[in-house]
């Protein structure tokens, strides 16, 4: 029995549900009567595989961390999740939404995007495909994020504004859905991370856990088990940790580790730290745990990185925090910043700032000398590069 999965109802623990207005039931009631069937069938099977061999180029590397690991005394892989085509992981969910969306009849794809992403990812696949794309990203995020809103155009995306609210990822969702309900028929929506409503959450996280699938196959050759004694990996929505740690859910010798952003710090109002700032409460479709004010108004995250600057968090990592199946750590910008620079220059690997979120834990926590670390190394610092440009004065 899959306990940390999600369950028939679509529920992790007391999290998730489908939590929508009628106009938008027939679309979500449509994926979630066909999804399973769909990515079962061989034929879908065999497609994705050979996209994501050929197109992504997975298997991506495990990575054994020599200088890191002498200098923590401990043994550091690292997933190379920022091998894959696009930078990221975001392209393993993309690829299976495009073909799952094909098989539904759908000529018109939509998505939402904060850092820029999955955007880059969402318009990829709808090149690939030949499918019209439309990406909502608020208008701040445009701004900030300039190189991304670029390549999703030149992947002939159109790129839509989000002008209300605070012009960030949260108003791109809620335009996003607006769009959805007035084109229920030709339209899937692909979501970006662990989010919404059910069936998304799980749909995302089986598309992510080739992930740990690959891990299982690696340390076994590496380290004669396929199983690390502790797997890390950052949260925002959490689309990279879910498919780092799909595997191990149900594997007691594994210690599940998450790292939110604590921005400028916990207690200071601006930051993204939901685990321990975060209450019960609904946000775009479930029931999960996300930062309110004492009268459920959604409270406005922070974080200097674009992709952890969400109020909530997947109905998955909510029920880990919960249960206590994972650990939650919350990390601050400017020690996220300062792992950006150390692994750059201890390994030659630019992180993305949400990435070097999860490397801070080393300074946090002390390690065994036989301990295996899995690091989800989700993402590369290119987007990035203009913040730490101005924040180191490169």
């Amino acid at each position: 029995m899959n306990t940390y999965n999600v369950n028939e109802k679509g529920y992790y623990g007391d999290f998730g549900g489908a939590y929508i207005p009628e106009m938008l039931y027939p679309n979500v009631e449509e994926l979630r009567q066909n999804y399973l069937e769909i990515t079962a069938q061989a034929d879908f099977k065999a497609e994705f595989d050979q996209l994501l061999k050929d197109y992504v180029g997975r298997p991506t590397p495990l990575y054994f961390a020599s200088r890191l690991s002498e200098k923590y005394n401990t043994k550091i892989y690292l997933k190379r999740e920022d091998l894959c085509h696009t930078g990221a992981h975001k392209i393993n969910n993309t690829i299976g939404q495009i073909l799952l969306a094909k098989r539904l009849g759908k000529n018109r794809i939509i998505a939402e995007t904060g850092a820029g992403q999955h955007g880059v990812a969402t318009a990829t696949v709808c090149a690939l495909m030949g499918i019209e794309c439309i990406v909502y990203m608020g208008e701040l995020d445009i701004k900030r994020q300039a190189p991304n809103v670029a390549r999703m155009k030149m992947l002939g995306a159109e790129v839509r504004p989000a002008q209300s609210g605070s012009k960030t990822l949260k108003d791109a969702t809620n335009e996003a859905i607006r769009d959805w309900i007035n084109n229920p028929v030709d339209t899937h929506y692909i979501i970006g991370s662990v989010v919404g409503p059910h069936p998304y959450p799980d749909m995302v996280a089986r598309f992510q856990a080739v992930i740990s699938e690959e891990c299982k196959t690696q340390l076994q050759e590496v380290e004669g088990r396929d199983y690390p004694d502790h797997v890390i990996a950052c949260v925002g929505g959490g689309s990279n940790a879910a498919g780092i740690y799909y595997h191990y859910l149900d594997d007691p010798r594994v210690n599940i580790i998450a790292v939110e952003a604590a921005g400028k710090g916990i207690d200071s109002g601006e930051s993204a730290a939901t685990s321990a700032l975060g209450k019960e409460g609904i946000i775009h479709g479930s029931k999960t745990l996300l930062m309110q004010t004492p009268d459920g108004q959604i409270t406005e995250p922070y974080s200097i990185s674009a992709g952890l600057d969400y109020p909530g968090v997947g109905p998955m990592h909510a029920h880990l925090y919960r249960s206590q199946r994972a650990e939650f750590v919350s990390i601050p910008d400017q020690e996220a910043m300062d792992w950006g620079l150390s692994l750059s220059q201890m390994e030659g690997i630019i992180p993305a700032i949400e990435t070097a979120h999860a490397f801070a834990l080393l300074d946090e926590r002390k390690f065994e000398p036989n301990d295996v670390l899995l690091f989800n190394c989700s993402g590369r610092g290119d987007k990035d590069l203009e913040t730490y440009i101005d924040y180191f004065k490169l």
